[in-house]
């Protein structure tokens, strides 16, 4: 069934600056930033995959509720090790336990995606995985990196785009996701959905 062509405004339900600008990188410039405030704090036993997709659903209905001739891009990045779920770090002692469980390891970088069209019966949801191995980190490495405050506020405790793509030994999947938001799929989802991209 097809959907009606959706409004021509676009609002990214986010606070990040990083999401902002990776939009702005395809040459896509929201008309509102709205961050959503919503308990990001996970279920009892729930699993990665479905705490990045509940969490990016969750966002864009809160604040479609706001903007409802608006379409609305949400998205939640999850930094996983096997069935645990890393925190955004907010202290020094999160930073550290953060790198230490990545140190040397592969984990999983879980970002969900959800676009809420005015008129549609359902959102389009995307969850996109990526697989990063960091090297095993010196202590001299992690207290550097700790020093910077790069950390901060960050999934898992690192920011790809900064210091931090010092140790990754291995990627594999989308960069773009990593960072904060999965372009090639967003881009994809947003040409699906009628919407004019650059």
């Amino acid at each position: 069934m097809q959907v009606q062509r959706p409004a021509q405004r676009l609002v990214l339900a986010s606070a990040s600056p990083r999401r902002l600008d990776l939009l702005r990188q395809i040459g896509l410039v929201p008309d509102s930033v709205d961050p959503a405030d919503i308990d990001e704090t996970p279920l009892p036993r729930e699993l990665p995959p479905h705490h990045a997709a509940r969490l990016a659903l969750a966002k864009a209905r809160a604040v479609a509720d706001r903007h409802p001739d608006a379409v609305v891009l949400a998205a939640d990045t999850v930094v996983a090790c096997g069935r645990r779920i890393l925190p955004k770090a907010e202290t020094e002692s999160q930073a550290r336990s953060c790198l230490s469980l990545l140190s040397g390891r592969r984990h999983r970088v879980l970002g969900g995606v959800a676009l809420l069209i005015p008129g549609a019966e359902r959102p389009i949801e995307r969850l996109v995985r990526t697989d990063v191995t960091f090297k095993p980190l010196s202590h001299e490495e992690t207290e550097s990196y700790i020093a910077s405050g790069e950390w901060h506020g960050k999934a898992g405790g690192y920011a790809i785009q900064g210091r931090a793509a010092a140790y990754v030994r291995w990627i594999g999947g989308s960069y773009s996701n990593v960072v904060g938001l999965p372009l090639f799929e967003v881009a994809g989802m947003l040409r699906g959905a009628g919407f004019p991209l650059p």
